[in-house]
């Protein structure tokens, strides 16, 4: 019994010998015929989840899918492309061609002379005031125009150099007060010929023409010094405030031009300057532009949307929107043309956009891209139960 026990456990090691001798014949057979044939791979060393972007399975279409289908192919070559950024603006008014009307003391409006929205001419009369510190100032002014008069014309053996000189400073400070009050050359001049009329009433005249943007103020109402009564503007240029992400690194030197769209319709303007101060609430930069309204079609207030236009330096590949898909991954791809109706799929990283095209790159001029129809032939693909990368 024991004799049969050991005959066969060498006759089980024999054999166990014999099958490792085959699998190792087998091995070998098989890395040999991978060295002359390199497309035979063997089955432990495949990658089903290779990094390719390429997918080397194509998809066959034929002529009449296509024209159904309505596939355009299109090579593809770098070209310079125009662009624009959006940012959300409002109309202003021209800041440097504004003029704010204000009493230079306590004053009480007596009347006005325009209303909103009113076209004025350069010294038209806006609104008539009362203050009982210009009365004062006015009656100190013909007094001390009375003397100067008086004095100068008297002979020099008659008045010391000292009394000239001090009723000429008299008179020129008094009327350098009435100036700065407000009052203009005329008011002045009415003001020594006839000495009968009221004192304390002055008016205010425009300064140069534009529109009444505001007239926040009633008539009886007292106003004080710097209290703001009207605003004038020139309006026929305006100011455009577009606004821009604190992050954004987006270069906009002055003379940039853009387009500016409102209600539908656009206008070109211009970039004059950009803040170097971040919005703490809005956390936005404004970037200010100068557009034409000589038609008088904007008004301060309106909203507006602001298109800033660039063109590349130097010429890139760009596809259409319509060539761009999304893959089962999610990641962005392109159907390339290996053959008339043949097409490989391609991922891609688009760039920046420019209007309706989209920046790529990897793509080798002249590459032959499905521009129209991208769509269906990735529904052609998923029916056909192509997976790109074997899962």
């Amino acid at each position: 019994m024991t004799f049969s026990i050991k005959t066969m456990a060498i006759t089980l090691c024999a054999a166990c010998f014999s099958l490792q001798a085959l699998a190792n014949q087998a091995h070998h057979h098989q890395d040999a015929e991978s060295e002359h044939n390199p497309e035979v791979l063997p089955a432990d060393t495949h990658d089903n989840h290779g990094d390719h972007q390429t997918d080397t399975q194509s998809i066959q279409l034929t002529a009449q899918q296509m024209a159904m289908a309505q596939i355009s192919v299109n090579a593809i070559y770098p070209q310079v492309y125009a662009f624009e950024v959006y940012a959300p603006a409002e109309i202003r008014a021209n800041g440097y061609s504004s003029y704010l009307i204000s009493p230079r003391v306590d004053s009480v409006v007596m009347k006005r002379h325009v209303s909103l929205g009113e076209q004025v001419e350069k010294q038209q009369p806006l609104v008539t005031l009362f203050s009982e510190t210009v009365a004062q100032a006015q009656a100190d002014y013909r007094l001390d125009y009375a003397e100067w008069q008086r004095v100068r014309h008297m002979q020099s053996a008659t008045v010391s150099q000292k009394q000239l000189s001090e009723a000429q400073t008299r008179f020129v400070a008094a009327r350098a007060k009435l100036l700065a009050f407000g009052l203009d050359e005329q008011a002045l001049t009415e003001l020594t010929k006839d000495n009968a009329s009221p004192l304390g009433e002055y008016t205010l005249y425009a300064a140069q023409a534009g529109s009444v943007l505001n007239d926040d103020f009633q008539q009886g109402q007292r106003v004080q010094a710097g209290e703001a009564l009207l605003t004038l503007a020139d309006e026929s240029n305006l100011w455009v405030e577009a606004r821009l992400s604190a992050n954004s690194r987006l270069d906009i030197p002055p003379g940039a031009h853009a387009r500016i769209s409102i209600q539908g319709k656009s206008y070109a303007a211009n970039v004059i300057q950009e803040a170097h101060t971040v919005d703490q609430v809005t956390r936005t930069r404004v970037v200010r532009l100068l557009v034409n309204n000589e038609a008088h079609e904007l008004h301060s207030g309106m909203f507006a949307d602001c298109f800033f236009q660039f063109a590349t330096q130097q010429a890139v590949m760009a596809v259409p929107d319509s060539a761009l898909w999304r893959n089962a991954e999610g990641h962005w791809a392109l159907f390339l043309q290996e053959a008339p109706g043949e097409f490989v799929a391609t991922e891609v990283k688009p760039g920046r956009r420019f209007g309706e095209y989209r920046e790529v790159s990897g793509l080798a001029e002249g590459t032959k891209v499905v521009t129209e129809g991208a769509f269906f032939v990735a529904s052609e693909q998923a029916k056909s139960g192509f997976d790109p990368h074997n899962h």
